[in-house]
């Protein structure tokens, strides 16, 4: 029976060994021990792995993969499609809420832009020059939340997120030069529980710009938690992360102080 050290099932399966050794402590993938302590993979953690991605791919939260796995290992592939269906059904609903959340985000940016295009009163800001009352905002922030929603019972699902990016090579070097000529527009930032938040200048191409980043962002690394808010005079984006990736997320957006 083939058998695989963390390092050999790493270069296997293409998952790299910080994300193998967090699935064991998360109960996703099982691992013996030599009795010099190094981790021991069957044939069959390949195939686990396979199916721990696809089901990452679908958007599903640990706990949710953990109980298909477990269905899994009953050998009856009927009993998983019948787990997985209800699970599927529902990322769908909420994505669709995600979406209609962002095109409406999109289209508070439209009408600020389209009032911002047009002819500016003479002299400085005032009450009504448009500058604080462009778009017909509405009162208070508009809150965009970019990570996936969940139900009640899933809530902040990026905390058990596994806390692996999905990029590498020149992707992750252009992805972080991206967020540091971001970062170098910022006006202010403040740390707060679990992460830090960026104070931008107002404007709606600005907005989209910092949306878009974000949004992209929380596609290959799930463990981050993105919300943004927009008033007529002020930009915040909050960026929020499991301890364990306080590194990287001080790697993205500088250390805070």
């Amino acid at each position: 029976m083939t058998s695989y050290r963390i390092s050999q099932l790493a270069e296997r399966s293409g998952v790299p060994a910080t994300t193998l050794r967090f699935y064991e402590d998360a109960g996703l993938l099982p691992a013996d021990r030599t009795p010099s302590g190094y981790r021991m993979y069957g044939e069959d953690a390949v195939e686990r792995l396979a199916f721990i991605s696809s089901a990452k791919l679908l958007g599903l939260a640990l706990e949710e993969i953990r109980v298909l796995l477990d269905v899994r290992e009953e050998g009856v592939c009927a009993s998983v499609r019948a787990r997985m269906l209800p699970l599927v059904a529902g990322r769908i609903t909420e994505t669709d809420g995600r979406i209609a959340e962002l095109r409406a985000f999109s289209a508070h940016l439209a009408g600020v832009h389209a009032e911002l295009s047009g002819p500016a009163p003479a002299g400085a800001c005032g009450p009504d020059c448009g500058c604080t009352t462009a778009g017909a905002a509405p009162a208070g922030p508009v809150a965009i939340t970019l990570s996936p929603t969940r139900s009640a019972s899933a809530a902040e699902p990026w905390r058990h997120a596994p806390v692996a990016c999905t990029l590498g090579g020149a992707e992750l070097g252009e992805r972080t030069e991206q967020w540091q000529q971001l970062v170098s527009k910022a006006e202010g930032r403040e740390q707060i529980p679990d992460g830090v938040r960026l104070f931008f200048p107002a404007g709606a191409e600005l907005a989209s710009e910092v949306a878009a980043l974000a949004a992209a962002e929380q596609g290959c690394c799930a463990f981050f938690d993105f919300t943004l808010h927009l008033t007529p005079t002020a930009l915040q984006l909050e960026v929020r992360a499991p301890e364990s990736a306080a590194g990287m997320l001080a790697d993205l957006l500088g250390a805070t102080t």
